[in-house]
Parts: C-alpha cells; sequence; structure tokens
C-alpha cells in the first residue's frame, strides 16, 4: 500500500500526522508512505526534520521539493503512483494536484473543496457537526465517516513517550512529579512572529511570576520546531517594541538548556516534549490552537494568552496576511481587521468554543507582563476552579480517543479496496 500525505505547520503534524502516520505502522508495517509538507505561512520550515526523525522509513519531501514537484518537475523522491492521497493540513489545492500527478484515491479530514466533492472517497470527520458541514459542501453522506479528533490521539501519544527519541534529554525523572507539580508551562507558541514576540514577553513575566510566587517554577515548553538560533534571535532582540518583554540569552543545552534575562538572573529551564511534562504541571500558560485541545485532553488548567499588543505581526489566513506591506495604510488597516476579527468571537480556545463556557481563562488585547502574573498567581490561589477545570477538561474529548486507529483501518481498507 502506498499512502501520500499532504501537511503543513506544526499543529497540523503534531496533532494530526503524528498519530495517523504511527497507527497506518502499527496495523500496516510494509506501508509506504510519502509525507509531503506544502507551502503554508503558518510553517515553520523545521517539520521535515522533525517528521524524518520520528519516521525514519517514510519519504519525506519539503516545500521546495514539492513546489518543483507541482511546477511539473521530476522528483526522485516521490512514487510514480500512489493509492491513496490523504489531506491532513494546508491548502486543499495541493492535496489535489498530488493526485492530479500521482493518481489514486482521494481521502480528505476535517475540510473539503466543494469542487472536490464529488471525487473524494472518503471524508472522515471530526464530529456529527464537522460531518454536517462536510455534507453540506456535496459530500454523500455514506461517504462520510466520523473518526474523532486526532489531536486527542497525538496528546496522549506523547504523554506516554510514543513520540519520543532515543537520544532525546527531556524526559520526565521519575521523582521529578513533585517539583513538576510546582510548574507553570509557558508555551509561547511555534510561528515565527510568536517565537519572536512571545518569547521575550513570556520571560518578562516569568521574571514576574518569579517575584511574586517565589515557590512556582516558570518553565519554557518550546516546540522541537524551534531552534536554539531561532530563540536566540527572540531574546537577543527582545521581541516587539509593544510586547514589553525583555532581552536575554540561551544558556546551557540538552536537558540544562535555559533562558536567562539580560539581568543575569537564575535561567529558566527550557523543555521540548510539552505533554510529557503537562500532566504533572500545576498549569499551562500559552496560546489558541491545537495545544489547547492537547491541554485539555490530558487535563491540564490552562490560562490562554491573547495578545494585540501588535495585530499587524499576526498570521491570518489568505491575501489579508499581507496587507500590512501595502505603504502608508497598509499596516493600520491590517491592525484594525484583526482587531476586529477578535471583537467577532466570545471565545478562542477551541474548549471554550465547544462548551461556550470559559473551561481556559483567556487574556486578551494588550498584555503586560505583570498582568500574565498576576492571574496566574490568582489561579493558583483558586484551587477549586483549577480542579474543576481540570476535571471538565479531561471528559470534554474522551469520546474522541482512539481516533487515530479507526481513520488509520479505514483508510486502509478503502485504499485497498480502490487500489
Amino acid at each position: 500500500m502506498r499512502i501520500a500525505i499532504t501537511s503543513n505547520g506544526p499543529g497540523e503534524f503534531s496533532g494530526w500526522v503524528r498519530p495517523l502516520v504511527t497507527a497506518l505502522y502499527r496495523l500496516a508495517p510494509q506501508t509506504e508512505i510519502t509525507l509531503i509538507f506544502v507551502p503554508d505561512d503558518y510553517a515553520t520550515g523545521r517539520e521535515p526534520v522533525v517528521a524524518q526523525r520520528l519516521f525514519r522509513h517514510a519519504t519525506i519531501v519539503t516545500s521546495a521539493q514539492y513546489v518543483r514537484f507541482a511546477l511539473g518537475r521530476s522528483l526522485d523522491r516521490m512514487p510514480a503512483h500512489v493509492d491513496a492521497v490523504q489531506y491532513l493540513g494546508g491548502d486543499l489545492l495541493h492535496a489535489a494536484r498530488v493526485r492530479a500527478r500521482l493518481g489514486g484515491a482521494a481521502f480528505a479530514y476535517k475540510f473539503v473543496r466543494k469542487s472536490d466533492a464529488k471525487t473524494v472517497t472518503r471524508a472522515f470527520a471530526l464530529d456529527a457537526s464537522n460531518a454536517t458541514a462536510l455534507g453540506a459542501l456535496g459530500i454523500a453522506n455514506e461517504r462520510i465517516e466520523i473518526v474523532g479528533n486526532l489531536a486527542i490521539d497525538g496528546a496522549l501519544g506523547e504523554a506516554a513517550g510514543l513520540f519520543s527519541h532515543a537520544d532525546d534529554t527531556t524526559h520526565v525523572a521519575p521523582n521529578a512529579h513533585e517539583e513538576a507539580s510546582r510548574t507553570i508551562l509557558f508555551m509561547p507558541g511555534t510561528r515565527k512572529h510568536e517565537v519572536a514576540n512571545m518569547v521575550p514577553l513570556f520571560l518578562a513575566a516569568a521574571l514576574r511570576l518569579r517575584a511574586l510566587r517565589p515557590a512556582l517554577r516558570a518553565v519554557f515548553a518550546i516546540s522541537p520546531f524551534t531552534d536554539e538560533d531561532e530563540l536566540a534571535r527572540a531574546l537577543a532582540i527582545g521581541g516587539h517594541r509593544n510586547a514589553w518583554g525583555v532581552r536575554g540569552r540561551v544558556v546551557g543545552a540538552g536537558a540544562e538548556l535555559g533562558l536567562q534575562a539580560e539581568d543575569g538572573s537564575e535561567p529558566f529551564r527550557v523543555i521540548r516534549e510539552t505533554m510529557r511534562h503537562a500532566p504533572f504541571a500545576r498549569m499551562a500558560v500559552t496560546l489558541p490552537g491545537t495545544k489547547c485541545i492537547e491541554l485539555a485532553a490530558l487535563g491540564v488548567p490552562t490560562i490562554v494568552c491573547v495578545p494585540l499588543n501588535a495585530p499587524e505581526v499576526v498570521v491570518i489566513n489568505g491575501p489579508l496576511q499581507y496587507l500590512d506591506r501595502l505603504p502608508i495604510v497598509g499596516m493600520a488597516l491590517k491592525r484594525a481587521i484583526v482587531v476586529g476579527v477578535d471583537k467577532r468571537f466570545a471565545f478562542t480556545a477551541q474548549p471554550n468554543i465547544d462548551t461556550g463556557e470559559m473551561l481556559m481563562p483567556e487574556m486578551r488585547g494588550t498584555l503586560y507582563p505583570g498582568d500574565i502574573a498576576r492571574r496566574i498567581v490568582a489561579y493558583d490561589d483558586d484551587d477549586v476552579a483549577r480542579t474543576n477545570d481540570a476535571a471538565r477538561l479531561r471528559e470534554l474529548y474522551r469520546d474522541h480517543v482512539g481516533a487515530a486507529e479507526r481513520m488509520a483501518r479505514a483508510l486502509l481498507d478503502r485504499a485497498g479496496a480502490s487500489a
């Protein structure tokens, strides 16, 4: 069986690709998988490196290689034909282009283009609501299958060490749980503008937190898609002038990697496998995104930050992303659009959207380091709220557990039947 998978950024790879490919290899070890990363503003550029390290038997195609292939060039890494093309992120037109060149049955997940509705062999849905949306695009009900949210298996798998490497040096030590229970996990994101601005901002907040509540231990959960050079550049600059971050530097290496503020105070530890540590943390402080669903699956009390200190640097979908490049008025227009869109939504964290309740406290607007630190202290003091939120979050996506195996089995069966 030959399967080509298209994907894009860190959230889609971690939450969708990792659990599905792991399930495919477990159920059918001889499956030949070609993982194609397509061009995308949300991508970090390190996705192929991380993917190859994790899936050593898969063929990994970078976005630059894919572009040459999409334009009609031959590519030695590409198979001549595949049995299935599975969409797992990025613009849907790329999955269509891969299928046009490699053949095979078309499989979708969560999203489908209306123009492709009649050619999709199977559209996998997260839930009943997603299935209804797919049906409204013209996909026949018998070709829609509800499998669940793959990100839940992604989080549980990482927490269990399923995606760990033999040379990983940031594992959770057996005797570290008591210390970890006082840990505040700062998760500054993976996109370039997030690393550049949120690392300095969260570093400033961690310093304020250390002064307000010395018993708590701030730790920075840095994605494997962010390398040390990118961290160093972010700290050397100190982020956007409106982000109110602090400058600093990267110190140590491996398990001793840390972030140190320019005042020379004690560094804050850096970890890489966030979900290995998250279940033992007192709480997490993060941005909206897939990580909120992953933290919910593990029952981690979480504060979600939506900073609009510099809305013009935020990455948004479509051509409006480049609006700030227009002379004179561009930056002001993009700033106004981002702020306006934010005001339209009552919640930004997916667990809050799904329940209509603030299970993850949100901080939105212009955020200052001191405000973030004080909100952490207040949540730390409210044991009842944290305990109740954790229990509700843990139950929220319980029915989605096993989505990766359900989807892998269906993909293998349907692709085999279509071959």
